[in-house]
């Protein structure tokens, strides 16, 4: 590193300047109680897991910063002794006066991973060798200071070459894609094509001293056929390090009748010019598991190598001379079969088996089994070789890993995200629509399986599926603990984060939650309950094995007590598709408790309901999908699901440019609410009818607004976007004139503009699922970043007289509302105009709203049960728990705590 000379003295000191108030403010007001504090100095930064034993090359984060403390995004990290750390840093958001709300960091891996690191604002150190990114017209050269990597601009090798120390260790990286005609057994004949992924775009997105990103877009061709099946790929570089991240997505384009995927995936080539009896193979079990053999094998045979022989190929290294073999070994080493075909296959969650052959033609041997592989390989020897790995193997299964040829002059591997070994991908829909060709029939349909079809809406046209894998460049084969060590690296990548007590002292994430507090029985409830909910479903993700290549990520909606599962075939009872905000539940729960496990399930939604349950290409782009059998077969197609609002906890917390590809998704898409009107089957087509201006389209107030704002919202922070600022603002303002605001219920918008027109209608009304899919934390945003009372007026009438009584309401908006549901989850709008009016009747109402359970739990601790024996295929557990109103119990219990914890009467 240039220039490393910081002493714990002058650490000290700085810290001491940045406490008090150099690069700060020196008072801030408290997210919650509008008094006074300092914000943490420096902040603490930490592993969400222990790293030990894990070799992962680096990693990116986010970290807030409090409302007008810093204009530039310059930062320095250090240990506790002071020591120092090159970091990369960007503006991630920006607070309305243009300061830093979210700083994007990224750093490669320490070489000493224990204790936590400190972040300042000031100018670190760099890397000893920072990243050279070097462009021409015909590829893009990156150079960490280990590895030379060229990305191709055309044709299909996005990976050209990768060298180290000189040598070419991987070439003609590319993408391929297994095309079959149709199902076995339902067509005559099957026919497979072979497709590469052809290159249309490369843009160098980031260009650092620490960290670099490569983006790569096309489509996969072949030879006689259209091109199909989109990709988007990032490769990430950091300094110094000897790996290469890749994200991986594609969006499906096809005909689900006839294009089936059979394998799907990346392959490439790894020059091999060791002996082939120092030529190496490695795949990861679980845990620390490790299956490790040598293209051609010297133990075991009926003459012995020697023990010196034996344990150098053991351990992966070079074996001694082979003029120090035996003879009797020696003279014979050309009838000891070289195995050249390797494969690691996990075509369920539960099982993965290894075989290995000589070559094409002849037959497999069975070399290993197990459950659940951390899906890393390796190929090489002493000259060096390539470490590969899928994240999420088995939990997206099914999965492949390929070595080919080992005993040439080139290794061929790949990475199948869908293995071949599996059955072809197939994405049809589930039946045949049974007649319901009229709304009228779907309406009635729709009361018995809850399921909204439409004939042509049930299509995966347009849903799409990332996934992220790690290449590693390595000059030696690795011991088998070093080869653990980046598998465990590549199944769990260690994650840097600020801590939930630093987090909630900087008040992002609309200040309405807190800490866990256990300081009343009460309260202690309360916490071990929230506990309770969250552990139920991370075991039935288990118990119900709720995985899949299409399916990882996402729970179910609804349970069946007869059958003792959950309704995965009925309808709409089936994957929940964000229904209440299962996704909000689980990141206002991870951003309070700082739980790994927590994290590590909202991240798996967070990636499955982005692209999954989203379409991101077709007439239906770029909206969502309600929850069904299939994950985009619901005929409702709406903001309410491809919502920013449930992504933007994990982009700020990671920066990840997937994700905010996705939010962008957004901006616009309330125009595709003009062809697909959300409530196209059960109201008059006059009121959402805008045929004849191109410019305005009918959106509610409720669902509609929370997903619009949410995309205006972050697409303003992360670019300080006054075209955005302007519609947020003109939207805001024209909901709050209407003749009875919220409660108006919606109005034709100008896309251009984002100004509603004012409706004439004085009857108010609401929709219990109005303010449940980020209406409130959206709401909470906004007022928090735009000063507009009038607005705020609005939110609050509304946040007041959805729970109220009839004669509240009539009062106060000239009829009652009827009958309204959800009442236990809306217990936190009440406490939200509670503590921003500053009245303790209202919540004390907000209180027994939420213990009242209304449409969701009575109070008292989850009655959960164990049910085996014949009456199920194993044993599972069970409750009286649905996943609707766990979603809405956690975020009222979490923003009550968090808005009125402190009136809560024993």
């Amino acid at each position: 590193m240039n220039d490393y000379s910081l002493s714990r003295r002058n650490f000290v000191k700085r810290s001491a300047l940045f406490s008090g108030g150099l690069y700060m403010a020196p008072q801030l007001a408290s997210a919650f109680d509008g008094g006074k504090i300092s914000v943490q100095s420096p902040v603490d930064l930490s592993w969400l897991e222990d790293p030990k034993n894990t070799r992962f090359g680096g990693v990116t984060l986010g970290v807030p910063w409090p409302k007008g403390q810093l204009k530039k995004s310059e930062f320095f990290m250090a240990d506790d002794t002071g020591k120092q750390i090159p970091v990369q840093s960007w503006p991630l958001a920006y607070w309305p006066d243009g300061s830093i709300k979210w700083a994007g960091l990224a750093i490669s891996q320490p070489t000493d991973m224990k204790g936590n690191w400190k972040l300042m604002p000031g100018k670190g150190v760099r890397p000893e060798k920072e990243i050279s990114v070097e462009e021409t017209s015909a590829s893009i050269k990156v150079d960490t200071g280990v590895i030379q990597c060229t990305v191709g601009k055309s044709g299909s090798a996005l990976l050209k070459s990768v060298t180290r120390n000189g040598r070419e260790s991987l070439k003609n990286g590319r993408l391929v894609l297994l095309k079959q005609n149709g199902i076995l057994g339902e067509v005559e004949q099957i026919a497979t094509a072979l497709f590469e992924g052809e290159i249309n775009q490369v843009t160098v997105e980031q260009d650092g001293s620490v960290r670099a990103v490569i983006k790569v877009e096309g489509k996969h061709h072949t030879s006689g056929e259209e091109a199909w099946l989109p990709f988007v790929i990032r490769f990430y570089f950091y300094a110094g390090e000897a790996n290469i991240r890749t994200m991986h997505t594609i969006i499906y384009d096809g005909d689900e009748e006839k294009d089936f995927i059979k394998g799907l995936g990346v392959r490439f080539e790894v020059p091999m010019e060791d002996e082939l009896y120092d030529r190496h193979v490695r795949f990861a079990g679980k845990g620390e598991g490790v299956f490790g053999e040598a293209v051609r094998g010297l133990t075991g045979l009926r003459r012995d190598a020697g023990e010196a022989v034996r344990q150098a190929q053991i351990k992966g290294e070079k074996t001694p001379p082979e003029s120090s073999f035996p003879d009797s070994v020696r003279s014979r080493l050309h009838y000891i079969p070289a195995f050249g075909d390797y494969t690691l296959s996990q075509t369920s969650s539960d099982a993965f088996s290894i075989r290995k052959r000589t070559a094409s033609g002849h037959a497999w041997l069975k070399s290993g089994f197990g459950d659940r592989s951390r899906g890393t390989g390796y190929i090489g020897g002493p000259a060096g070789g390539v470490a590969f790995g899928i994240r999420n193997f088995w939990q997206s299964y099914p999965a492949q890993l390929d070595i080919r040829n080992a005993e040439t002059d080139r290794a061929e591997v790949t990475m199948w995200l869908w293995a071949p070994d599996a059955p072809a991908m197939d994405l049809r829909f589930y039946h045949d629509g049974m007649g319901q060709d009229t709304y009228e029939k779907q309406l009635d349909a729709l009361n018995i399986t809850y399921e909204d079809y439409e004939p042509g809406f049930g299509t995966a046209k347009g849903v799409a599926r990332t996934s992220e894998m790690q290449l590693w460049i390595l000059d030696k084969t690795p011991s088998h603990e070093a080869f653990s060590a980046l598998a465990n690296g590549v199944e769990t990548p260690p994650q840097l984060m600020a801590s939930p007590e630093y987090l909630h002292q900087v008040g992002v994430f609309g200040k309405i939650w807190d800490l866990p507090d256990t300081s009343t029985p009460t309260k202690s409830k309360i916490e071990a309950y929230l506990n309770d909910y969250f552990e139920f479903y991370k075991g039935q993700i288990d118990d119900h094995r709720w995985y899949g290549f299409w399916d990882y990520g996402d729970v179910m909606h609804s349970y069946d007590f007869d059958r003792h599962t959950w309704r995965y075939d009925v309808g709409g009872f089936a994957w929940d598709n964000s229904e209440l905000s299962t996704d909000l539940w689980l990141w206002y729960y991870f951003l309070r408790t700082g739980r790994a496990d927590v994290y590590r399930m909202a991240e798996a939604m967070t990636r499955h309901t982005g692209e999954v349950d989203v379409h991101h290409l077709g007439k239906f782009a770029p909206l969502g999908s309600r929850h069904n059998v299939m994950h985009w077969g619901c005929s409702a197609k709406q903001l309410r699901i491809s919502t920013a609002a449930n992504r933007r906890f994990y982009y700020f917390l990671t920066g990840d440019e997937r994700v905010g590809d996705l939010m962008r998704e957004q901006i616009n898409a309330v125009a595709t609410l003009k062809e697909i009107p959300p409530t196209r089957k059960v109201s008059r087509k006059s009121e959402w009818e805008t045929e004849d201006d191109p410019h305005h389209v009918y959106a509610g107030f409720g669902t509609d607004y929370s997903a619009i704002a949410a995309a205006w919202l972050t697409e303003w922070e992360r670019t300080g976007s006054k075209e955005m600022k302007e519609k947020l603002t003109n939207s805001m303002r024209t909901i709050a004139a209407q003749p009875k605001g919220f409660f108006t219920g919606g109005s034709r918008m100008d896309l251009r503009t984002g100004v509603f027109e004012i409706q004439e209608r004085q009857r108010a009304g609401a929709s219990h699922l109005s303010a449940v899919f980020g209406l409130m934390e959206i709401c909470a945003e906004l007022i928090e970043n735009i000063d507009m009372p009038e607005f705020k007026a609005a939110w609050l009438q509304y946040c007041t007289l959805y729970n109220a009584t009839d004669e509240e309401q009539e009062k106060a908006l000239g009829n009652a509302l009827g009958k309204l549901n959800l009442g236990q989850g809306h217990s936190r709008l009440t406490a939200y105009a509670a503590k921003q009016t500053d009245d303790a009747a209202l919540a004390e109402r907000a209180w027994k709203e939420f213990f009242g359970g209304a449409a969701g739990y009575r109070f008292g601790k989850p009655k959960i049960y164990e049910v085996k024996g014949a009456e199920v295929l194993h044993p599972v557990e069970e409750g009286y728990i649905s996943t609707n109103a766990t979603a809405q119990w956690g975020l009222a219990a979490i923003q009550c705590l968090g808005l009125i914890g402190d009136q809560l009467k024993e």
